[in-house]
C-alpha cells in the first residue's frame, strides 16, 4: 500500500499565542520538524498542508484557507489520489512523535483516527470527492462531523499516548521518549 504522510499545519495557534509549528524545542528543532521526522518512517513521502516548508512539498488547504484541519486533509487526499497513493496518514504539526504502533493500528481498509487525537488518522485517497461534498455542505466543518459522515473507525489504544502541544506550557513540560 502506498502511503502519503501529511502534516496538518494550517491552524491559527490561537491557544498557543504564536505560530506553534515554528516553536523551537530544547534540541533546537521546531515542532513541525519533529512532526515530519516522526511520520516519515511510516510513509513513502511527506507533505505539509497549510504552509510552505523549505525542502518539502507544501499543499494549500482545499477548497480555501481557514477551513481547519479538514482543508489540509482535503488537499492531501486530492494530492494522494492524483499521485497514485492509496491513502494518507496524518498528524498535526504539534504532535512531535508518531510511534510505529500507531501507524500499524491506524492503517487498514477504512478511515480511522486515534481516540482523543483526531489529527492522527488514516484516510483512503478515494475519500477525496466525499470530503469535497462534506466541505461544500452546510455544516460546521468539524472533524467530528466528518468522522460521523464516513463512519470512521476510532482506534482505542491506551498504550499509545501522544503529546499534543496547545499552549507554551505544554511545550515546556514536554518530555520526548528517547530514540534507540
Amino acid at each position: 500500500m502506498r502511503l502519503l504522510g501529511a502534516v496538518l499545519a494550517g491552524g491559527r495557534s490561537s491557544r498557543f499565542g504564536s505560530d506553534k509549528a515554528l516553536a523551537v524545542m530544547p534540541d533546537g528543532r521546531t515542532l513541525i520538524e519533529h512532526a515530519v521526522t516522526a511520520i516519515a518512517p511510516h510513509v513513502e513521502t511527506v507533505v505539509v498542508c497549510g504552509r510552505s516548508v523549505e525542502g518539502l512539498t507544501g499543499l494549500t488547504d482545499r477548497p480555501a484557507p481557514d477551513m481547519g484541519p479538514l482543508g489540509g486533509l482535503n488537499a492531501a487526499l486530492h494530492h494522494a489520489r492524483s499521485a497514485g497513493y492509496d491513502a494518507v496518514l496524518t498528524t498535526g504539526c504539534d504532535m512531535p512523535v508518531y510511534p510505529a504502533a500507531l501507524a500499524e493500528a491506524l492503517t487498514g481498509k477504512n478511515a480511522g483516527v486515534l481516540k482523543g487525537q483526531q489529527l492522527a488518522g488514516f484516510w483512503p485517497a478515494m475519500l477525496a470527492d466525499e470530503l469535497d461534498a462534506h466541505l461544500a455542505a452546510d455544516n460546521n466543518r468539524s472533524i467530528y462531523g466528518w468522522l460521523e459522515r464516513i463512519g470512521a473507525r476510532v482506534v482505542e489504544r491506551p498504550d499509545i499516548v501522544l503529546p499534543n502541544i496547545n499552549r507554551p506550557k505544554d511545550l515546556e513540560n514536554l518530555a520526548l521518549p528517547r530514540s534507540g
